[in-house]
């Protein structure tokens, strides 16, 4: 909601500004402040014919980094998404001159629509419910297949590599925020758990997915987006300060982060389990696999689960580092103590999801060279524990293209459910009541 002004403007400056170059804006207007738009501030500008917009603008004062409130980068990409079907504000006007307001601004159109905290979105029909996910899930896909290039905006990011920044920018980052120490208790923040590994993984080549250049918006999710009043669907997306050109899984990893996080035991410690989003738990709701679907078909291209997989744990990692920071923050007293206190708590129990997942992916690895080598076992157990690594700790012999599976092992893994492999054939096949076992759980069959 939008109310009193907290950070003061020249309204004489701004009504004249608005006169001399944006005529389709009645004057004189009115202003008042949302409470959103804590980075950089966000207002709502009321002409003389009724008709509503908002004005973002840089914050007064000094700007620690160079990167940081570009309202100008904001501006460019709404101005390129109005070019497409992606749905946009509408963007007026971009002034640069600090003489105006003090620091740089644009304003946009005002969307009348619906803006939703909760993901699971409350409130709504079921049949409702589905079709709004569907539409966030294609509005995503529209934005991901604008080619940078065809509406003038190839210089808007580096076309590779986005990962590899990121990794490299939260890393150090890391570090700087664990060293950070409490002003009374003299107790630094310290690091996340798993660090070292954490990013040791993360830096391998062979494991990251494969370089994708597309448009990204940096925090895709529902609150960031205005739905209709009353229909199912989008009809604009919000918040722009982070968009650039990188990786399209961090976008979709973020949006679809409700529904990988509700089956994880310690994102209740971290926060960040919806309970919502537990398969069948709310009527209309669809499966993570649908919206993913969903995305794919408006996007153009096929994700794959490994990759989706490294790049939630990616995504998890990064918030872990920035509850972190939101630690360190508060450590200086720089911060809201209750909210950011709880945000530092969180920051431990969300590195531990994090490796949950990258413990994940790691068992997707395993299980993909052990079947180069000729195992039969496929699976990954729970905590990222490959099948074969299952089955060898208690005792089952997994073949190799070496040797043979010595009989008795080979009667003990199949009384189990397991196949064992031989260079010259597949061993005997299970009886169907123990082949449907064993691919109930994960494992596989072959068929002879």
């Amino acid at each position: 909601m939008a109310g009193r002004i907290r950070q003061e403007i020249n309204l004489d400056n701004l009504d004249k500004y608005i006169r001399d170059n944006v005529p389709e804006i009645k004057c004189p207007i009115e202003v008042k402040q949302f409470g959103y738009g804590q980075s950089n501030p966000t207002y709502q500008l009321t002409a003389s014919d009724g008709k509503k917009y908002v004005m973002r603008k840089k914050p007064p004062g000094r700007i620690l980094s160079k990167t940081a409130h570009q309202v100008d980068r904001e501006y460019h990409i709404i101005h390129a998404m109005s070019q497409t079907d992606v749905p946009v504000p509408k963007a007026f006007c971009l002034c640069e001159e600090p003489s105006v307001i003090g620091t740089s601004f644009y304003i946009m159109s005002f969307l009348d629509g619906r803006i939703f905290e909760d993901p699971a979105l409350p409130g709504v029909s079921p049949e409702h419910r589905y079709e709004m996910w569907k539409s966030i899930a294609t509005t995503l896909g529209k934005y991901h297949r604008v080619k940078p290039a065809d509406v003038g905006m190839e210089g808007f990011g580096r076309p590779s590599g986005f990962y590899n920044r990121q990794l490299k920018t939260f890393a150090r980052l890391s570090v700087d925020q664990a060293e950070t120490v409490d002003v009374e208790s003299k107790v630094p923040v310290g690091m996340i758990p798993h660090y070292d590994e954490m990013v040791e993984f993360f830096g391998q080549a062979e494991t990251q997915p494969r370089d994708r250049s597309t448009f990204v918006h940096g925090d895709y999710k529902v609150d960031n987006v205005v739905f209709h009043k009353t229909e199912p669907r989008v009809v604009g997306i919000l918040d722009w300060e982070m968009a650039t050109i990188g990786h399209p899984l961090s976008d979709l990893t973020n949006l679809i982060a409700p529904f990988t996080t509700s089956t994880n035991s310690k994102a209740v410690l971290a926060g960040r389990r919806n309970l919502a989003f537990l398969d069948d738990a709310t009527p209309g709701l669809p499966s993570k696999n649908q919206v993913i679907a969903w995305y794919e078909s408006t996007a153009g291209y096929t994700v794959e689960r490994k990759e989706l997989t490294w790049a939630e744990a990616f995504g998890i990692y990064r918030g872990a580092v920035i509850m972190q920071g939101i630690a360190a923050r508060y450590a200086q007293r720089q911060a809201s103590s209750e909210k950011a206190m709880d945000y530092g708590g969180a920051m431990r129990p969300q590195a531990e999801m994090a490796w949950d997942f990258v413990r994940e992916v790691k068992g997707q690895f395993e299980r993909e060279e052990a079947q180069g080598k000729g195992y039969m076992v496929e699976g990954v157990g729970e905590g990222g524990m490959s099948e074969v690594e299952k089955a060898q700790g208690t005792g089952y012999m997994v073949g190799t293209p070496e040797k043979n599976v010595e009989e008795s092992d080979k009667e003990k893994a199949q009384g189990k459910g397991y196949m064992v492999a031989t260079p010259e054939k597949n061993e005997e096949r299970a009886d169907e009541k123990e082949k449907e076992k064993a691919q109930g759980k994960g494992y596989m069959v072959p068929k002879l």
